[in-house]
């Protein structure tokens, strides 16, 4: 992906501590809303995404790793953004408004000193700098940002981009950072959940098997204590939304995660979604143009799901073999 219209993402990653942070950046304060469906969530500022709340438009969306300690790299991001005097107008002050949530990656087998020395806060924070700093046009999934760390059921997971490009021209990008309780493949096959919707063989071209594996229904789940996991994702797009409309999208997202993942929206997860509209263009022109963004946001959140465990990549104490090392890179035919 080489860019996406008023919008700059950065990562930062501690690999020793197997965790890390993405920042989302858009060029001007745009508006945002969150809808949050795991019952186990880590955020900061999600509130003043609701319809009908005083601050309209975000300077920065932050996705951790670290669980409640990585909220703090949303503190990173703020700094950045004061020192850019970026910020929302209160008398000669500016104030950042830097939702953020964070995934459950603290038993993910990296080394934890820093936590167990009440360090944490201070290396997010760092990390969300970082992260700024680097900020750049898209850049491609895999174990990057806040994805460094991720895990799902018996799969390593990773930071996943997908982007479809609606009738009208109205472009749209998902950005996930996939920790989930539950497993992506159907069953043991190294078939993807999110096949139907997969292009241009973007994790494999596997399709969907003849027949459905006997364990395709399987709930199959971390092994790990606590069963604490999440996903983590944003809709970008380049039209303008209103806050409402903006909440409806992140919404429907929320069909991505359970397309992708199985099971999904779990006690243990804090699946969340945040949609942001960088309003390149003008607004979807009536309720069905908003209805195709609303069915491209879940179908290209699955899509991007799938590629962060197809594309992560091994490092050591990995706990969880990556989707490559399990299943190799064999062609179709050789299934």
């Amino acid at each position: 992906m080489s860019g996406f219209p008023g919008l700059r993402i950065g990562h930062a990653a501690d690999a020793g501590l197997k965790s890390g942070v993405t920042v989302f950046l858009p060029d001007e304060p745009a508006v945002a809303a969150v809808h949050v469906s795991g019952g186990a969530p880590a955020s900061r500022e999600t509130d003043l995404l609701r319809p009908g709340n005083l601050v309209e438009r975000v300077d920065a969306v932050v996705l951790s790793g670290g669980s409640a300690f990585g909220l703090a790299a949303a503190d990173g991001a703020a700094a950045w953004l004061i020192r850019r005097n970026r910020g929302f107008a209160v008398g000669a002050a500016r104030v950042p408004i830097v939702p953020g949530s964070a995934l459950f990656d603290l038993a993910n087998g990296g080394a934890k000193e820093p936590i167990a020395e009440a360090r944490a806060d201070s290396i997010y924070r760092a990390l969300g700098l970082s992260a700024c700093e680097a900020a750049g046009a898209p850049g491609e999934s895999g174990s990057v940002g806040a994805g460094a760390g991720a895990t799902t059921a018996d799969l390593k997971g990773g930071f996943g981009v997908a982007e479809s490009t609606l009738a009208d021209g109205t472009r749209l990008a998902a950005f996930a950072a996939v920790n989930a309780l539950g497993r992506v493949t159907l069953g043991t096959t190294p078939h993807f959940r999110a096949a139907p919707f997969e292009r241009n063989r973007e994790f494999g071209g596997l399709g969907i098997p003849e027949s459905l594996p006997a364990d395709a229904a399987d709930m199959v789940v971390k092994s790990t204590e606590p069963l604490a996991s999440t996903t983590l994702a944003l809709i970008a797009t380049d039209c303008a939304l209103s806050r409402s409309d903006a909440r409806r999208v992140a919404v429907a997202a929320h069909d991505g995660i359970a397309l992708a993942v199985f099971p999904a929206h779990t006690p243990f997860d804090g699946d969340t979604v945040y949609a942001m509209a960088t309003a390149q263009r003008g607004a979807p022109a009536g309720p069905h143009a908003l209805l195709s963004l609303c069915a491209a946001a879940a179908a290209t959140l699955a899509r991007a799901i799938a590629k962060a465990v197809y594309t992560a990549e091994s490092s050591d104490s990995d706990l969880l073999p990556t989707w490559r090392a399990r299943y190799g890179m064999r062609r179709p035919d050789d299934l």
